[in-house]
């Protein structure tokens, strides 16, 4: 009787239909959302600058003359802060950051040269003689948001008056 149960499951198993998936958006829709979606003034980008305004730095926003059209470009201080997504920029070791599980090779390819493309910006800069700080989604989640913050007021404006003139 025991075995006869276990192969009637299994063969209720076996009949079940795969589980469709419903689509959030109607057709047609989806391209027309993920075409509104930009790569400036997100709501993170807006917070640090928001922060490092009211600690009176002041900046240019998206400056197209540098590698990578900056987030946050301080010339006094002679810094770049970029304020990247833990997805987009495949942020190591970091829950936010999660491979696709559809198309995973396409989206592990682009995901790969977003973060070639950011290591030579970082490069280009660097010979350029500026000192490049990454922000990162997850560091400015509510419980470390305002830690995160200082510590980037603290490494644009300490870091460069504790550093020596170069000859």
């Amino acid at each position: 009787m025991a075995k006869r149960k276990k192969n009637h499951k299994k063969s209720l198993k076996q009949n079940r239909k795969p589980k469709e998936r419903t689509e959030k958006y109607a057709r047609g829709t989806r391209s027309y959302t993920m075409s509104h979606i930009h790569g400036k003034d997100t709501a993170i980008e807006v917070e640090v600058r928001r922060y490092l305004f009211s600690r009176g730095l002041r900046f240019r926003k998206n400056d197209k003359r540098y590698p990578g059209h900056p987030d946050v470009v301080l010339p006094k201080w002679h810094v770049i802060v970029f304020v990247n997504g833990c997805f987009w920029h495949a942020h190591e070791h970091c829950a936010k950051h999660t491979m696709p599980k559809s198309n995973v090779e396409y989206w592990s390819a682009k995901l790969l040269r977003n973060r070639d493309r950011d290591h030579e910006q970082h490069a280009k800069l660097a010979a350029m003689g500026w000192r490049v700080i990454d922000v990162w989604e997850c560091e400015l989640e509510k419980n470390v948001r305002e830690k995160r913050l200082t510590r980037l007021y603290y490494e644009i404006t300490e870091e460069a008056t504790t550093q020596l003139p170069a000859d």
